[in-house]
């Protein structure tokens, strides 16, 4: 058994195709089926179904599960040579949400770059709920991610920080006249909202329901900028990090405070648990710890 057939058949089952697996494998559908049919050889099973549609029999379901064992494993010490033979070159893959934006971590980036300038950084900007997928399937080292528990039996995690939500309003609402006020009295206010693929969209929703009411929403975005040119057009309100609200230098927008709530920015830092850690990522985040701010 090869480790080569291994991801062969790994890639079939993810794609439920042979020419698909090729494709994205750079081989030849041939080779891929012949490893396939090696593989059923050598282990005495049927690993699909090959009808119309291309299904995993329930051998070639154990055999995946063991396999992406086995692949990880292989990869890890892949990895860890490389981390040997290489010192400290390589990449980190880092998830933001797009609320947060890069310069969040400019600060930290550059002292990582003075450090080990032949280490490079991707950034990703995404939700949180992507994050999370990123960093359990590989695509991403490490994820900052909003207002999600951070004790979680697939990832390592650490609180960055913790930031109230604020109110943004035109400087004309009626509510502009107020430094603060409660998410009760925006009942009937149309909201600019996180996209759905946002863990802090869920919570908004969960807490206007504490409320008693389902937020009117009119519009929904990723970028803050957006948000913000959205109040300023009064087409809505919207709820925004203070850390965000407070650098707003447009006389247009009115920030106001939220009394009562518990809808925050929970900003933590996570990567997966039991997963091989390149030097460079263990790195970052020990740099990461003292210098973001709690």
């Amino acid at each position: 058994m090869e480790i080569r057939h291994l991801e062969y058949f790994s890639e079939v089952a993810k794609q439920l195709s042979f020419t698909k697996a090729a494709s994205t494998l750079h081989v030849s559908q041939p080779s891929i089926s012949k490893a396939i049919k090696n593989l059923e050889t050598e282990l005495g099973v049927p690993l699909f179904y090959r009808s119309k549609q291309l299904e995993l029999t329930d051998a070639g379901k154990a055999v995946l599960i063991n396999a992406q064992h086995v692949l990880s494993a292989f990869r890890n010490l892949t990895t860890e040579l490389s981390d040997i033979t290489e010192l400290k070159k390589g990449e980190i893959k880092i998830g933001i949400p797009p609320i947060i934006g890069a310069a969040f971590f400019s600060k930290l980036i550059s002292q990582f770059k003075a450090l080990y300038p032949t280490v490079e950084i991707l950034l990703t900007e995404v939700g949180s709920k992507r994050i999370k997928q990123g960093v359990d399937d590989g695509s991403l080292d490490i994820g900052l991610i909003c207002n999600t528990p951070l004790k979680n039996n697939s990832f390592e995690a650490v609180q960055v920080i913790k930031d109230p939500l604020m109110l943004i309003v035109h400087s004309e609402h009626p509510l502009a006249v107020y430094s603060e006020v409660d998410l009760a009295d925006l009942e009937y206010e149309p909201f600019i909202l996180y996209r759905d693929d946002f863990t802090l969209h869920d919570r908004i929703l969960e807490e206007c329901s504490n409320k008693g009411f389902y937020p009117n929403i009119v519009c929904q975005s990723s970028q803050k900028d957006f948000m913000i040119e959205m109040v300023e057009a009064r087409l809505g309100v919207a709820l925004l990090p203070s850390k965000i609200t407070l650098t707003i230098q447009n006389p247009a927008i009115k920030s106001l405070k939220l009394t009562c709530s518990n809808v925050n920015l929970e900003l933590g830092m996570i990567w997966k648990r039991n997963k091989y850690l390149p030097f460079a990522v263990k790195e970052f985040i020990k740099l990461a710890e003292p210098i973001i701010e709690k």
